[in-house]
């Protein structure tokens, strides 16, 4: 993450960690999956440049939302339009500075990664043991109402929310300000 981080500092590119790095940055569980950094399309051509210029490994893979590098068999995703809309400068601005692993970097807001992550959610993969752990962990440092409104749209998120209300993780009702168990 920081030598990832450092390339692009390095070229210039503007981006915020998100994924899970950004929650456990806040308190969520470990991961150990991949680096995710936002970086916005007309900086991921520059991004994945950076990357092949430090001789790291990089590809563009056919799903056109994310560009790939390996930094010490280490995968980072470099994410330009996740599945709430593209990154934009609001996004980056929006996002909080932090100290992470001793390296001070803008973290992506709760709400916009769990957002994401709710929305990738598909009839391939309908697993959502990891968010219903970042919601576990995280509960009281997001705004619920947000999430729920951005996601609005998915079937998925609808089970979700039940999940979240059902399991007393969260209580939140439609329009409604969030319960507390």
């Amino acid at each position: 993450m920081k030598r990832a981080g450092g390339i692009l500092n390095d070229a210039g590119v503007p981006w915020v960690l998100g994924g899970g790095l950004a929650c456990w940055a806040r308190g969520g569980p470990e991961t150990e999956h991949d680096v995710d950094f936002l970086v916005k399309p007309e900086d991921a051509d520059r991004a994945r440049q950076a990357f092949s210029e430090a001789g790291l490994e990089t590809e563009r893979p056919p799903e056109g939302w994310l560009v790939k590098a390996w930094v010490d068999d280490i995968l980072v995703d470099l994410i330009f339009d996740p599945q709430n809309g593209p990154v934009d400068d609001a996004m980056l601005a929006e996002a909080e500075e932090l100290e992470v692993y001793a390296m001070r970097m803008k973290v992506a807001r709760l709400e916009d990664v769990l957002t994401q992550k709710v929305l990738a959610l598909t009839e391939q993969q309908p697993d959502f043991s990891s968010v219903l752990e970042l919601a576990r962990s995280l509960r009281e440092q997001v705004d619920w109402r947000e999430v729920r409104e951005r996601t609005s749209e998915s079937p998925f998120a609808k089970a979700y929310f039940t999940l979240l209300d059902e399991l007393e993780i969260v209580r939140t009702s439609p329009g409604g300000a969030p319960r507390r168990p």
